[in-house]
């Protein structure tokens, strides 16, 4: 192996948080090598699976030429091949912290961010010169805590003047009041949901089942990277989990839920993602996410191999929802700016927004942006620096500012905590709300059109917008604003699209499918 080595791109790193001390040299690191697909990913087309799992494998799997090459060059460093996955194009290699270093040329060290210790990398990782054009990331080195779920408990408060009243529902008021399919349970589908901590008691899901009246749903965990099923309390990301599980499973609890738990680093999300993208043995055909973080504290390289993944998911025919975040237009960032939430932005998943949603005998009696203030929080929404504005969002009139790019989100639901969900956690029941409410919600409903379909919706984005000019498969909200953007006809970044309404979307996407020249569905 020629000992050559160069940057890789987008791999740069710096410190946060406080110096607490030094790495051990003999301490155990696992990393994720990803590599970039053997051929160029085509355009992701809307509409189901455009590509068996086979067929995925052998064009757009790792090349075996790669994979030998990092096997090499772990033999060269002492490390160790794990595992190797060529499907979901990543071997991961195990090591000590010294070696690690001589491989990838970085340093460590330990530092301290929010009270949680971790080990830091600086500068960018380093490959051998002729390794370098086939890998699009070294994931694991650095393990700081990487993202936050999106929920906020409802806390009882005097209200503001002129402030809508705090309600709250069950889940399945919810999707009624959207119009769901209720006509549909999920059989049939499976919903994976990503968790970077906390856990489930089953006896929590029975009895909240129970007390809901809905037939409890099949719930799996799946354990990613030593990740797993963790409950503590209701004060942890126990919140996140159980809304997760509770909001998908009363709205299709026909649908198998697979929960992949996997730790809380840009290593852990990404094979989290790609587990339950490539997971042969439950393939879900739609993917929940509730966690992210601001795009300007990732790594180019881990977004790009993040969003890779995600263009797996549309080829495959795998829908796959997330969060946009609750922090309003700077998505918690200090400095005034703005900033839109990661994975929300990457523009092959799903972007959720969030709502503050009114309801009277049975009916939306309204529905405005959700913000609640810079304490309450408010929907994050705006525009990407890292992606580009798609082609489908920009022949749907979609106009980003200068540098701007992506739009976020791209559709929204009910988010306010102060119309929050009615969930049990840890035996305690709680009101809770935020946009990680409204990616169940959303993978939910994708589901019960799935069923009600015959074959998955895929990447449904394009369609998604193909539809808001004519059809009313989506309710426009156009009342609020989440700090620098405003709710406005059409488009915005704060609920983007609109709420769902769910038999108008499914009645446009069966109308769509019976067109000669209308998107494949």
């Amino acid at each position: 192996m020629a000992s050559n080595k160069v940057p890789l791109p987008g791999s740069e790193r710096r410190r946060a948080g406080t110096r607490v001390g030094d790495v051990p040299k003999d301490e155990v690191i696992e990393v994720s090598v990803i590599f970039k697909p053997k051929t160029p990913f085509v355009a992701a087309q809307t509409g189901g699976a455009a590509i068996t799992r086979e067929e995925f494998a052998a064009r757009y799997g790792a090349d075996p030429g790669s994979i030998d090459q990092v096997k090499a060059f772990a033999k060269e460093y002492n490390l160790t091949v794990t595992e190797v996955a060529p499907e979901r194009r990543t071997v991961k290699l195990e090591g000590t912290a010294a070696d690690m270093s001589k491989a990838f040329d970085v340093p460590f060290e330990r530092y301290e961010l929010e009270g949680t210790p971790y080990r830091a990398r600086t500068g960018a990782v380093h490959v051998p010169a002729e390794m370098a054009g086939s890998i699009e990331a070294v994931l694991g080195l650095d393990n700081r805590p990487h993202v936050k779920p999106h929920f906020r408990v409802y806390v009882a408060h005097t209200p503001s003047p002129n402030t809508p009243k705090a309600v709250s529902y069950a889940p399945r008021q919810v999707a009624q009041l959207y119009q769901f399919p209720m006509d549909a349970d999920g059989t049939g589908q499976t919903i994976g949901i990503l968790e970077l901590g906390g856990g489930y008691l089953p006896a929590d899901l029975q009895t909240y089942f129970s007390s809901v009246g809905v037939k409890q749903p099949t719930v799996l965990p799946v354990s990613v990277d030593k990740g797993n099923n963790a409950p503590t309390n209701a004060n942890s990301a126990d919140g996140e989990v159980l809304l997760d599980i509770e909001v998908a499973g009363a709205v299709a609890p026909g649908a198998r839920i697979v929960v992949y738990f996997a730790p809380n680093t840009t290593a852990g999300f990404q094979d989290a993602l790609t587990t339950a993208i490539h997971d042969a043995t439950n393939k879900p055909s739609v993917i929940s996410i509730s966690w992210g973080g601001p795009e300007s504290g990732w790594t180019i390289q881990a977004m790009t191999a993040f969003d890779a993944a995600a263009q797996d998911a549309a080829l495959l025919g795998v829908s796959i929802c997330a969060a946009s975040g609750d922090n309003g237009s700077s998505d918690g960032v200090s400095g005034g700016g703005n900033d839109v939430d990661f994975p929300a932005s990457s523009p092959h998943i799903l972007a959720c927004g969030g709502t503050n949603l009114q309801s009277a005998n049975g009916t939306i009696s309204s529905e405005t942006v959700w913000n609640d203030g810079a304490q309450g929080g408010a929907t994050g929404g705006g525009f990407s620096v890292q992606f580009p504005l798609p082609s489908w969002q920009a022949s749907a009139g979609v106009t980003p500012p200068s540098g701007g790019g992506r739009g976020v989100p791209d559709v929204s639901g009910d988010a306010d905590p102060e119309s929050g969900y009615q969930v049990l956690v840890d035996g305690e029941s709680l009101v809770i709300g935020g946009t990680s409410a409204v990616a169940p919600l959303w993978s939910a409903l994708i589901a019960l059109l799935n069923q009600k379909l015959g074959n998955p919706l895929g990447f449904l984005q394009p369609a998604l917008y193909g539809f808001a000019s004519s059809t009313k498969a989506l309710d426009d909200i156009t009342q609020g604003s989440n700090g620098s953007f405003s709710a406005a006809p059409g488009w915005d970044a704060c609920t983007g699209l609109g709420s769902p309404s769910g038999e108008n979307l499914l009645a446009a996407l069966v109308a769509a499918r019976q067109e000669p020249t209308g998107p494949t569905l």
